[in-house]
């Protein structure tokens, strides 16, 4: 069911305010320009876009950069206590809050971790599962290194055993250049970061003039894919499950889902794949959540397909172990456009809508009630921007999510604050 998309909604533009962050290395001042609104169903801000830019929550704690400055505040980007500065902080692609205060943050293809507040910072090199040093390719183009660690979706820590585990795996062959497509994971907050899967050599996605013999990826696995959509955790069977994309470029199909366990004991990974599948398929999907035990997750189904067929898109639940069989599956929501990414928290589920494929701008799905109803909204003020990086809510409540321009430029930060 579509809502009217701006029911009861207010703006309030050009609002401004100005917040000091007494940062270690100096104090950072920034006038705060904000849109703010609501619908019937919940309010939504923008991060200040004359501050820096928050790519990262949790609980009260936030991550920004800006600059050549990367920023950390303790109460929910209100002021920004510390800072530092990072010359490559607008080349940030992932960032991540670890459990112990450590800041695990990526630019393209480098890896950095602070376990000082910001204080100080070091590099980490990434481990091949046989303890060798995994380095990044030298580019053809330096300026097109390739997206090594960011991601599309925006939860990456659990808890098993008493530990916090890290995995994460990286959307990638978009911006920045070819880049291997790999699964990776921590298990002592950010000191140490492995590879828990490497897919294998795709043509489409290498450096040009480069021979078969070059080719980034695993020469070993024949499994095939772009980028990664997703990865999460599932404790009831204490598994991982992950997706990818794209599509059949005639080297075999890219849309996996893969199911991994990990031994803690003896730090060994194993995957398996559930289903492979072309792009107009339930399955070319993200937004992978569990609830009491039930799989949720989000389509964005695309082409080709045959004249009179239509999209196997929507958003859809299941029992775990009936992924495989569709006719199990029960459709929450008939999505007419694509959709990758949704998070679910205290029964509220938001997902949203691949700008470049919606009639809406701005496009949300909404359900307040663990998808029994559904309301459909375009924040449209905000133009063609694609929601994805759906983080849980912060200490004051709100979701935070990138708004990327067309479908994964960066462009703004939304919060959404769900009403009572």
């Amino acid at each position: 069911m579509k809502s009217n998309p701006h029911l009861d909604r207010r703006q309030f533009l050009g609002q401004t305010t100005a917040i000091t962050g007494g940062g270690l290395l100096g104090a950072g001042v920034f006038k705060l320009h904000a849109a703010e609104g609501e619908t019937d169903q919940f309010y939504y801000r923008l991060a200040p876009t004359d501050g820096p830019y928050i790519d990262s929550q949790r609980g009260n704690r936030a991550f920004a950069f800006r600059g050549d400055k990367i920023y950390l505040s303790e109460d929910n980007g209100a002021t920004w206590s510390r800072e530092a500065t990072f010359p490559e902080a607008e080349n940030i692609t992932f960032s991540v809050l670890l459990k112990n205060g450590n800041v695990l943050f990526a630019t393209r293809e480098r890896l950095y971790l602070s376990t000082d507040q910001l204080a100080t910072h070091r590099e980490i090199l990434v481990t091949r599962p046989d303890g060798t040093a995994y380095r990044p390719h030298t580019p053809v183009d330096p300026q097109q290194p390739g997206w090594y660690f960011h991601s599309l979706d925006g939860i990456h820590t659990w808890e098993i055993e008493g530990k916090e585990i890290l995995v994460w795996g990286n959307y990638c062959n978009v911006l920045g250049g070819p880049v291997p497509a790999n699964i990776y994971y921590s298990t002592d907050q950010g000191e140490t970061v492995k590879i828990a899967y490497s897919f294998g050599r795709n043509p489409k996605f290498q450096q040009k003039g480069a021979e078969p013999g070059e080719f980034l990826g695993d020469p070993d696995n024949p499994l095939l894919c772009r980028h990664i959509h997703a990865v999460v955790y599932h404790p009831a069977e204490r598994a991982f499950y992950a997706c990818s994309g794209d599509i059949d470029r005639g080297h075999g199909k890219e849309c996996h889902w893969l199911r991994g366990t990990y031994d803690m004991t003896a730090d060994r990974w194993d995957w398996k794949v559930l289903i492979s599948v072309d792009s107009n398929s339930r399955y070319k999907s993200g937004g992978i959540n569990f609830v009491d035990g039930l799989l949720y997750w989000a389509a964005d189904a695309n082409g080709p397909k045959k004249l009179n067929e239509n999209y196997d898109r929507g958003i859809f639940r299941c029992a775990p172990q009936d992924f495989a069989f569709p006719d199990k599956h029960t459709k929450l929501f008939a999505a007419e456009f694509e959709m990758a990414n949704m998070i679910i928290e205290d029964g509220v589920m938001v997902a949203g809508h691949c700008a470049p494929a919606s009639t809406f701008k701005t496009g949300i799905a909404y359900s307040p009630d663990l998808g029994r109803t559904w309301r459909e909204y375009d924040l449209s003020e905000f133009g063609p921007r694609s929601p994805v990086r759906f983080q849980p809510k912060n200490g004051d409540g709100w979701f935070r999510m990138d708004l990327r321009k067309g479908w994964i430029e960066r462009g703004e930060v939304l919060f959404l604050k769900p009403k009572a």
